[in-house]
């Protein structure tokens, strides 16, 4: 791990109310270790078998994230134990987690999260897809917030915009469809690239991999 980088990252955050996500896909559990003994609990992974052969290697106290595209028929596995689903990205996956929810009598926490880049590659729903959404119709999905991830360039007035947009959207759905629901409160964006306009922009978590992991 880059100590130096983390440090700095922790520097920058430690008067904000942003959270640090440390994305730890493809890292060992060697790597993985002296994050935690650092005080690091939250962590990101975004494939569902190597988050299950991870978490019983590490310390239960760990809050692990799901980033990735999450397939449908993947939810029951991480269902009982993940910490929080970013990647709330379509209605027909958000009707699935609720579903399992109700399997364990379990409230699973997750983010919608919303295509906010240019890029075609990247999953998200469209506010049309919330016209008609009533989160009384998933009561066993807990819904924290949004999550969004900006346009993969050096125009900073690109991104900024983009994040810019899945704040104000945040706050659309918190003045209508979420006016009652306390703990819809987090917006997750900013990476390794972005994290400093994500956190102008009002980020509440940041997801960063390769800025702490680098040699």
């Amino acid at each position: 791990m880059n100590n130096t980088n983390y440090t700095t990252l922790l520097n920058t955050l430690k008067n904000t109310s942003t959270k640090l996500v440390v994305v730890s896909k493809y890292r060992s559990v060697e790597q993985i270790q002296p994050l935690y003994n650092l005080g690091q609990r939250l962590f990101g992974e975004s494939r569902v078998q190597e988050l299950q052969d991870k978490q019983p290697q590490l310390p239960n106290d760990i809050k692990w994230h799901f980033i990735g595209h999450l397939q449908t028929n993947k939810v029951k596995y991480i269902a009982e134990s993940i910490d929080l689903i970013h990647s709330g990205d379509s209605l027909k996956l958000l009707n699935t987690i609720n579903k399992e929810g109700e399997k364990i009598d379990r409230k699973i926490p997750v983010l919608l999260q919303f295509k906010i880049a240019q890029e075609d590659s990247k999953y998200g729903l469209t506010q049309q897809d919330l016209n008609d959404f009533d989160p009384a119709n998933f009561p066993f999905t807990l819904f924290k917030g949004v999550m969004g991830m900006a346009t993969y360039t050096d125009d900073e007035a690109q991104v900024t915009k983009e994040f810019t947009k899945l704040h104000t959207i945040f706050t659309n759905l918190k003045d209508t469809i979420f006016t009652d629901y306390s703990h819809f409160s987090e917006i997750s964006m900013g990476m390794s690239g972005d994290y400093p306009l994500a956190i102008a922009a009002g980020s509440t978590m940041l997801r960063v991999g390769s800025l702490v992991f680098e040699d």
